[in-house]
């Protein structure tokens, strides 16, 4: 189990960008697949991207081209890049943590998250 600690949103004007950040506690972050979720005003949690142990990534349609997931293993520390930013990415963004060898996309497949950080984009 990790605990996960997510940091860096704020309100943004329409085409900035913003690094988001996770922190992991515990020895074994090295060993899970990352990914990041995202939940809008009035929607459902959706997935947005994920990065394997070994660093292969992937990410929904939707963010391809401006959004960049990464890890710093020496830091336990997930990192979601986001450029060119669009007033529909205004949610509330989380991090999780999957025990399994690839990249995740559903949630159920995550067994630990963090409690969210919030991003607002002003047109």
């Amino acid at each position: 189990q990790v605990q996960l600690v997510e940091s860096g949103g704020g309100l943004v004007q329409a085409g900035g960008s913003l690094r988001l950040s996770c922190a992991a506690s515990g020895r074994t972050f090295s060993t899970y697949a990352m990914g990041w979720f995202r939940q809008g005003p009035g929607k459902e949690r959706e997935f947005v991207a994920a990065i394997s142990r070994s660093g292969v990534t992937y990410y929904t349609d939707s963010v391809k081209g401006r959004f960049t997931i990464s890890r710093d293993n020496a830091k336990n520390t997930v990192y979601l890049q986001i450029d060119s930013l669009k007033s529909e990415d205004t949610a509330v963004y989380y991090c999780a943590g999957s025990t399994t060898v690839t990249t995740p996309t559903t949630a159920p497949r995550y067994s630990d998250w963090g409690q969210g950080t919030q991003v607002t984009v002003s047109s």
